[in-house]
């Protein structure tokens, strides 16, 4: 993150002595990211973070696509897939490429362990529910409608308070709030969608001083491992820096506006090498005399656009229901569903709640997605039938 931000006890130095109660040293601990040179945090814990007991591999991580076919728009059900496991098992990805996977989870279980995906910043959409982020740095309460976005590295655990669902979207590269609303500084200018004042850091640091049996499940190099320490892992005791995670919820979005239709790049939410992430929220139409409230079609010459139906009533297409995923491929036009666009004219808001990735390499559909798959979707541009 762009800011600084701070939590429980640190040093009045970096990289100095800071002694326990016994006279024993903290362990100082960098996470920082590209190796020294971009946003860091330090970490100060009660025991040394590479005194592992046990390590063992779980399973690989493999991805298969679908065996290739003709280039067309699809449609995904993602609710009516069925799920099974703790916040991390039950993630499904449908949709991924060398920059970004795309995966949906409706946990079943709890998870009675911590994770690290050391391979990729991760953004958790709450679809629904309500619960505690355990991360290294704090806990980060979230509800409906938050994007949870965890850098690379972080150690956490999802606890739910009520059933919860999510839209999971892991990045190769770092996730940031768009470089155009930032000034030369990092700060979010005033002309940026939401600002500093709508992004909530980790609240609470709860040290653990534990001994036992704890495991740090981590993803890397495609497979899973297993840690197993004799000290809890959330051990911090302060910390300090610009890299940790945050919530930032989809409602304090607040949408550019115009005469005429606004293009999706006024939605964007977050960038990251080869992708940017969208807000599609309740707002008010345009308000030229002669305005078109729905969009043109438009085609996506150098970009997939996937869009994930949260909410609300989506003006512009038809067959959507909570939960839908869309994809429109690059290299043939999309655009409004036959009729919306002359039911658009005169509306004056929308309630529709959604959120948009679009890639700037084409996307793989995995084998999974073909279960909830609307296999008509392709031909629902057509007029309807006499």
């Amino acid at each position: 993150m762009p800011f600084y931000h701070k939590l429980g006890e640190i040093p009045p130095k970096r990289h100095t002595q800071f002694r326990q109660a016994d006279g024993s040293l903290y362990r100082e601990q960098l996470m920082s990211t590209k190796g020294f040179s971009d946003i860091y945090s330090l970490t100060y814990h009660i025991n040394p973070p590479t005194q592992v007991t046990r390590v063992e591999k779980i399973r690989d991580i493999v991805l298969e696509a679908e065996e290739s076919g003709p280039l067309q728009h699809r449609h995904f059900f993602s609710k009516r897939a069925e799920l099974a496991g703790d916040p991390i098992d039950s993630r499904q990805v449908l949709l991924f490429n060398s920059d970004v996977t795309l995966a949906i989870s409706k946990p079943t279980e709890e998870m009675n362990y911590y994770y690290r995906n050391a391979d990729c910043d991760e953004v958790l959409f709450v679809h629904e529910g309500e619960g505690v982020l355990e991360t290294i740095f704090g806990n980060l309460p979230y509800h409906k409608g938050d994007y949870l976005v965890i850098p690379i590295g972080t150690t956490y655990r999802v606890v739910m308070n009520t059933p919860s669902r999510f839209f999971v979207i892991e990045s190769a590269s770092m996730i940031k709030t768009p470089s155009r609303y930032r000034n030369e500084h990092g700060q979010l200018e005033e002309h940026s969608p939401f600002c500093e004042r709508d992004i909530r850091p980790p609240s609470e640091l709860i040290t653990h001083d534990e001994k036992g049996e704890f495991e740090v499940r981590v993803k890397s190099r495609n497979m899973l491992t297993s840690f197993i320490f004799d000290f809890h892992p959330l051990d911090v005791v302060g910390w300090d820096g610009y890299l940790f995670p945050y919530a930032f919820n989809i409602d304090d979005f607040e949408p550019i506006t115009g005469r005429l239709h606004q293009p999706p790049p006024v939605h964007q939410t977050f960038q990251a090498d080869g992708f940017v992430i969208c807000s599609f929220v309740p707002r008010l139409y345009d308000y030229h005399p002669l305005a078109i409230p729905a969009p043109y079609f438009h085609s996506n010459i150098e970009s997939d656009e996937v869009l994930y139906y949260v909410d609300g009533n989506f003006m512009s297409r038809k067959g959507i229901e909570e939960g839908s995923i869309t994809l429109h491929p690059m290299g043939i036009p999309h655009g409004p569903h036959p009729g919306t666009i002359e039911k658009s004219i005169g509306a004056k808001d929308t309630q529709e709640l959604a959120v948009m990735v679009d890639t700037f390499k084409p996307l793989f559909i995995a084998k999974v997605a073909h279960a909830v798959e609307d296999v008509n979707y392709m031909y629902s541009w057509l007029p309807p039938k006499a």
